[in-house]
């Protein structure tokens, strides 16, 4: 089995709602904002490659919407999915699984694209893949609260299902994937999916918005964006002991910096121990 980074660009978001109730004064020693007060992130997402698998988890932003969209996050680097993907060795059609931590638009939608130049239909990106959601979290995001709305977009998420390429793994069940267990997290949002990875005696977890960056580590430091912020706290609380008694590698998708890290305890509670590359471990 090999890990391969697929990193797929960056973007912008308001620093004061990725770090909640955390004054500016002390988010910003981690994450220095911009005159517009924005900070920048990561999407960066994973390729598992076990044999005739190629799992694909999240796939970043996509090119799909509108410039007016675009323009409120201030894409910018060289990275691309079709770019790190061909970097790595494959193309799309090689996609066999694509796993989806949940669905807000910069987790998701690089899945689906444009079939035609005049922008009529939509159409799935990984032709020969299938798409994995879960059932409450996919209730959750095709029938949104106000206040996730403009998150969950149906142009990145119905063709999933109008294709019958989608499939669920829900909680209460095995995972299907034999690579990694899967811990559910409601905190963000409803039913997100957390891949935790068995790599050569290791394990790899793939955080996605359960830890968005290594500024993230202390406990009230909780995005503006989660539902359900206290129950982000507990969750974490309880991840991070878990990372820190088990020598788990977090794998940071959002951190625009940093790829990987593990925690440790101290006096302080869990705090971060290394940062490091991915392929430093493997």
């Amino acid at each position: 089995m090999n890990l391969h980074i697929i990193e797929t660009g960056f973007f912008k978001l308001d620093g004061g709602a990725m770090f909640g109730v955390v004054p500016k004064s002390l988010w910003s020693r981690t994450n220095p904002a911009d005159e517009n007060n924005m900070c920048t992130w990561a999407m960066r997402c994973m390729a598992i490659e076990d044999g005739d698998q190629l799992i694909l988890i999240d796939n970043g932003i996509g090119d799909k919407q509108s410039e007016k969209f675009f323009s409120h996050f201030y894409l910018h680097g060289d990275a691309s999915l079709d770019g790190s993907l061909k970097k790595a060795g494959f193309s799309k059609n090689d996609v066999t699984d694509m796993f989806l931590t949940h669905l807000h638009f910069d987790h998701c939608g690089g899945g689906v694209k444009w079939q035609d130049d005049e922008h009529t239909k939509l159409d799935i990106e990984f032709k020969n893949a299938k798409y994995w959601s879960n059932q409450d979290h996919w209730k959750w995001a095709t029938e949104p609260n106000a206040r996730e709305k403009a998150s969950f977009l149906k142009e990145n998420i119905m063709p999933m299902q109008e294709s019958g390429h989608l499939h669920f793994a829900d909680k209460g069940k095995p995972s299907p994937f034999s690579q990694f267990d899967i811990l559910y997290a409601d905190g963000h949002t409803d039913k997100q999916m957390v891949p935790k990875i068995k790599y050569k005696g290791k394990t790899i977890v793939f955080a996605a918005d359960l830890l968005p960056s290594v500024g993230h580590i202390p406990l009230p430091y909780v995005m503006g964006y989660d539902t359900r912020p206290l129950l982000t706290l507990n969750e974490k609380e309880k991840f991070l002991k878990e990372a820190a008694d088990n020598e788990y590698i977090i794998f940071l998708e959002h951190d625009a910096h940093n790829e990987c890290c593990t925690v440790k305890h101290t006096e302080k509670g869990v705090r971060l121990d290394q940062t490091f590359k991915l392929s430093e471990v493997l």
